[in-house]
């Protein structure tokens, strides 16, 4: 088929799925040993497992523009779809605020952003530049929002420390968290990885989503929208890796050359997703995927409400010791013919498994929950 998709792209859940994925097997290690690739870098440097988060945020850009799309083309009133957005973004937003509060729920110390928190912010931010502005305006505002962020990172001092310090302590991004945060950072610690002025960056990456999906809806043969997936995602990462020289690729402070490089991967990994499920039509690989992406927000915050309760049940083991339930089981299902760290591996993978297979009789009945 040549022409602009219209309706469902098969090839976008399933790269939201292949995330959901990727995400469950990193967040569930069977002990607490993993392999680098599956850890995130300790601070400067960009690991698979960092990945993972700006493709939720580029893939959530390019559902809006599919979403919004189609809903101001049946004629539904600005004031209607306003207020859908701002109801999804609330929803999101409080799966965050739920996760953030268990087990050690307190008022004083409650973390108030996150990754949902986050995710919530940057598509209110996305569709309210889609519903008011047009694409060049939105790419305008993602080399704003970047060279913006790289000024006053590297030029505006933070009280006590000075300018251009990119450190867990002393940046401007983890001043301004401790300044308006306080104590409602991650582990009230001297930053919050998803913190304030991050988010604006972290906005720019769900922007670059929002321009390939109303890239993909334009009116051009198809293969040509794959290839120009991969035209604009090619030059992103190169020109993220030199920028990177001197504003290092950093997930924590999701600095502007992390946001290049992050996004023209994702743009490239979508084209692949495009050419393969929705040009060439080789689909059956993805439907465990599709599944999971066709559920998403359900696929994150369920498995990590179980993750949740392996880790806080505790279990009566030799010699008086209480191992987590995740633990126990790791260690009876594979420590006892597997490595240390491939058993570790070996549960991730079976947790995995595990939900795939719930979502996939979902799938299987049409059962789907959006916010």
């Amino acid at each position: 088929m040549s022409e602009a998709p219209s309706g469902r792209l098969a090839s976008l859940d399933i790269f939201r799925g292949l995330t959901v994925a990727g995400m469950i097997v990193v967040n569930s290690p069977g002990n607490n040993q993993a392999y680098p690739a599956l850890e995130h870098a300790a601070w400067n440097g960009c690991t698979p497992t960092d990945l993972v988060f700006p493709f939720f945020l580029f893939i959530a850009g390019t559902a809006v523009a599919f979403s919004l799309s189609k809903r101001k083309r049946v004629g539904e009133p600005r004031a209607a779809l306003a207020l859908q957005v701002l109801k999804r973004a609330a929803v999101i937003y409080a799966f965050g605020l739920l996760l953030n509060a268990i087990p050690n729920y307190h008022l004083s110390t409650i973390r108030l952003l996150g990754v949902l928190p986050r995710i919530a912010l940057c598509i209110l931010g996305a569709s309210v530049l889609f519903l008011t502005t047009r694409a060049r305006t939105q790419a305008a505002a993602v080399l704003g929002l970047l060279g913006a962020y790289w000024l006053a990172m590297t030029w505006i001092p933070a009280p006590g420390y000075g300018a251009g310090m990119l450190t867990p302590e002393a940046s401007l991004a983890s001043w301004l968290d401790r300044l308006v945060l306080g104590r409602h950072t991650y582990h009230q610690g001297p930053f919050d990885p998803e913190g304030i002025l991050s988010t604006l960056p972290a906005l720019a990456t769900t922007l670059l989503g929002l321009l390939a999906g109303q890239w993909l809806l334009a009116p051009r043969p198809r293969r040509d929208q794959a290839r120009g997936l991969l035209l604009a995602g090619a030059p992103m990462i190169a020109a993220g890796l030199i920028w990177g020289r001197f504003f290092p690729i950093n997930k924590s402070l999701w600095t502007s050359s992390y946001v290049l490089y992050t996004g023209g991967l994702a743009a490239c990994a979508l084209s692949l997703c495009y050419w393969a499920a929705d040009i060439a039509g080789w689909k059956a690989w993805g439907r465990p995927f599709e599944a999971l992406g066709r559920n998403a927000l359900t696929a994150y915050v369920v498995p990590i409400l179980m993750l949740k309760f392996l880790v806080l049940t505790k279990v009566a083991g030799a010699g008086g010791e209480t191992p987590q339930l995740r633990v126990w089981l790791c260690d009876r299902l594979f420590g006892f013919w597997l490595s240390p760290l491939n058993a570790s591996l070996a549960f991730a993978l079976a947790y995995l498994g595990l939900w795939t297979a719930v979502f996939w009789a979902l799938y299987r009945k049409n059962i789907f929950w959006k916010a």
